[in-house]
């Protein structure tokens, strides 16, 4: 049974689609992919990280990217930081409404990630969504490899629990699960998904999938199924982890757009022009993309 009638897309092109690219995208062109993902009518948008640019090279240009940023007071700009010091760098353009942080469920990955064990990253992200909300911003926590560790395999939903529970004492704006390296299924999903919306009350929650294996889609819909009401997706279908090999591109904005609008959700967002964005986009990357929408004929 359909349990919402609207969801809301928040494009993770711009930060999680293109830090993995091995090729440098222009900082134009970043800005530019902002700029379309705005005209088909995305609201919340996350546009870069606050990391360590040797880490992540391709998302060196943060701050010289957010001050170009196009001033929309209808637009939640959001930055993904790993700790206080990204945290203050990206308060610090004045720019970034919103602060992203992201906790791990596993030692291994979190060592590997981020320099911090699975509580300390925990601890960290709360401590973000504090830093963000004494700076007049919003904070949320994203619980990475939510459904599966690339290092530990398989997570203990009750661990997933517990986080989601310790997360939500910090009150940050929402909490996602993802599903960093796309090993899910629509069945885990809906069981984890509902076992945290009943433990965390009333923070709403969020998600985030790769479509490694193929179930990315199918992962959404067993979210919404569940009551979500924010999904994450990336125009085109990029994306993908440094820290994780193998971990293909996120769901495709067009994709989910397709399925959810066909299916009676409202996203507000017109398809034909995320759809020619997405065309765009391979221009830019000089590739064909992972999507499906983009690439099949119009219809009806």
């Amino acid at each position: 049974m359909l349990r919402n009638h609207a969801v809301e897309i928040v494009e993770v092109g711009p930060r999680d689609g293109l830090q993995n690219e091995a090729a440098t995208v222009a900082t134009a062109d970043k800005l530019a992919l902002i700029r379309r993902a705005i005209d088909y009518g995305v609201r919340r948008i996350e546009v870069t990280s606050f990391v360590n640019p040797k880490k992540v090279p391709q998302l060196a240009d943060a701050e010289e990217l957010v001050a170009m940023l196009p001033d929309r007071e209808d637009v939640t700009f959001i930055g993904l930081v790993l700790n206080r010091r990204g945290a203050e760098r990206a308060v610090a353009t004045g720019r970034i409404d919103e602060l992203g942080a992201v906790c791990v469920t596993s030692d291994s990955f979190g060592i590997r990630n981020q320099g911090q064990s699975s509580d300390e990253s925990l601890a960290a992200a709360m401590e973000i969504v504090a830093l963000a909300k004494k700076a007049g911003r919003s904070g949320q926590i994203t619980i990475a490899t939510a459904f599966g560790c690339p290092i530990e395999g398989r997570v203990a939903i009750g661990r997933v629990v517990e986080m989601a529970k310790r997360a939500a004492d910090a009150a940050p704006r929402e909490i996602a699960l993802a599903d960093t390296i796309g090993v899910g299924v629509p069945a885990q999903v809906a069981e984890v998904v509902g076992r945290v919306r009943e433990a965390i009350g009333g923070v709403p929650v969020r998600v985030h999938f790769h479509n490694t294996r193929g179930t990315g889609i199918a992962n959404v819909w067993a979210a919404v199924q569940e009551g979500v009401a924010t999904v994450d997706a990336s125009l085109g279908g990029l994306g993908g982890c440094p820290f994780a090999p193998g971990a293909a591109g996120n769901v495709a904005t067009e994709d989910v757009v397709y399925m959810l609008e066909n299916s009676g959700f409202g996203t507000g967002l017109d398809l034909p022009r995320a759809v020619d964005a997405a065309g765009w986009l391979t221009g830019v990357m000089n590739r064909p993309l992972p999507a499906m929408v983009s690439r099949a004929p119009a219809f009806p």
